[in-house]
């Protein structure tokens, strides 16, 4: 079976400055791919050469089973598509352009295509009634999501979609995608919140420098293991504390100090959270804080600041990372 996304030796330059570095990548048909990296990995680049917004320096791009560049209308109808920076205008309603998009998709049944961007609006709690230039951030994005999934497209491709949106819609958008995947549909989603990536994605690319610097499967990839903690323990054993956290696995950056009668204790732990609760164990613990580090962290930290291209890493990596078994020591 053909891939919906076969990206090969893409390269794209802006002056003196390269955006993308031969980069090799392919997205299976009926699958959800996660694209990630940190601000100026060239993720939107890649995706605006994805809908011919952007034209290639060099190397070839095949979406669907046909060039970009001269796929024209028909292809990009068989495409819905919501670029990083979703800018909406002008006096008409949101019906309106809604009504406009479900033309110009090219759907065979425009009207069924507008009832379903309707019960999207509805699902999404945004009012097509007011013009779109009244509209907040958010409602803006959610008019930019409908368009893109209400004719049932082919291909999405998604770039930074949950901009915007508060927390409730984040999950409403996350199922979105799990349906349009249950309902054979492909899904390209670029984004810097790792929770989407890891709730909805099937495979992974991430980022760096224009360059892939690992990809696979997510949970290969294991790119939740790092957190940052903080605790709070009714003890002033400083000495006590520090032994307990000596024999933790992974944990580094460690800080402890004392201050109104309390430890307070930070640092990173690399890996499973259970051994760093159960030394806590013998403690009273006051307060608990475990959390996520940004994207950015999270890829410098597991793969390392080089964005070595995937033709220079050693044959073995390369290998283990095609066949998703991503050995992240050997990334280091």
């Amino acid at each position: 079976m053909t891939d919906t996304i076969e990206i090969a030796r893409l390269h794209k330059r802006y002056g003196n400055r390269v955006a993308l570095h031969e980069l090799d990548l392919r997205v299976r048909p009926g699958t959800v791919f996660g694209l990630i990296g940190p601000n100026g990995a060239g993720k939107t680049t890649t995706l605006r050469t994805l809908v011919d917004i952007i034209r290639p320096s060099s190397g070839s791009v095949r979406v669907l089973g046909e060039d970009p560049r001269h796929g024209g209308a028909e292809l990009r109808r068989r495409m819905g598509y919501v670029p990083g920076e979703l800018h909406l205008e002008g006096r008409p309603s949101g019906h309106r352009m809604l009504a406009f998009y479900a033309r110009v998709s090219g759907a065979r049944d425009s009207a069924t295509t507008l009832r379903t961007g309707r019960d999207l609006a509805d699902r999404l709690g945004v009012d097509l009634t007011r013009p779109v230039h009244t509209l907040s951030k958010g409602n803006k994005q959610k008019v930019g999501l409908i368009q893109a999934f209400m004719h049932h497209p082919e291909l999405l491709i998604l770039d930074e979609p949950t901009g915007g949106l508060d927390p409730l819609m984040q999950r409403e958008f996350l199922q979105m995608v799990r349906e349009a995947k249950d309902a054979g549909q492909t899904v390209l989603l670029s984004s810097h919140v790792l929770s989407e990536i890891q709730q909805t994605a099937d495979e992974v690319a991430v980022l760096a420098n224009g360059r892939v610097v690992a990809d696979g499967d997510v949970a290969s990839l294991r790119l939740g293991s790092i957190r940052r903690v903080r605790v709070e323990l009714a003890t002033t054993d400083a000495a006590a504390a520090r032994a307990a956290l000596e024999r933790i696995p992974g944990l580094t950056e460690v800080d402890v100090h004392a201050a109104d009668g309390m430890l307070r204790l930070s640092g990173t732990v690399d890996g499973a959270i259970d051994p760093f609760l159960k030394a806590l164990a013998r403690f009273e613990v006051r307060d608990l804080t475990v959390e996520e580090p940004d994207l950015e962290e999270s890829v410098l930290r597991l793969y390392g600041v080089s964005a070595t291209p995937a033709s220079a890493r050693p044959a073995s990596a390369r290998s283990a990372s095609r066949r998703s078994r991503h050995d992240s020591e050997g990334q280091r």
